[in-house]
């Protein structure tokens, strides 16, 4: 089972997610943040296998996350709807693993999440 951290500032958006997750039958959500500050302990809890985090959010965004604590994190997806590849270089250099736009599908976002703890991008 992959066990996944998601981190995201909308409520409904992160239930969408779990509940999508759910119908996959090797992921879990094992623990949500509603920032990047909330995600650091959620993190060292649950000790993931990868985090799915969103780039902006308010009081510490996925980027200020990254950019904090990017070396230490599990291996980690950045969920957007911008589709900005200075932002995606942004986190990529600072340790994201891969980047997907929040309109793909439940197969490609289960791809994404296990060709990263795979070891991919």
């Amino acid at each position: 089972m992959i066990r996944v951290v998601l981190v995201d500032d909308q409520l409904l958006v992160r239930s969408g997610i779990r509940g999508l997750l759910e119908l996959t039958p090797d992921i879990r959500v094992v623990a949500e943040a509603g920032d990047g500050l909330e995600a650091v302990p959620a993190i060292a809890q649950a000790r993931p296998d990868a985090v799915l985090l969103d780039m902006r959010m308010p009081t510490c965004s996925g980027v200020e996350l990254l950019r904090r604590h990017g070396a230490s994190l599990p291996p980690t997806i950045v969920l957007t709807t911008f589709d900005d590849d200075e932002a995606l270089f942004d986190c990529m250099r600072l340790g994201a693993r891969g980047f997907l736009l929040k309109d793909i599908s439940l197969e490609r976002l289960a791809e994404g999440i296990r060709r990263v703890v795979a070891g991919d991008t």
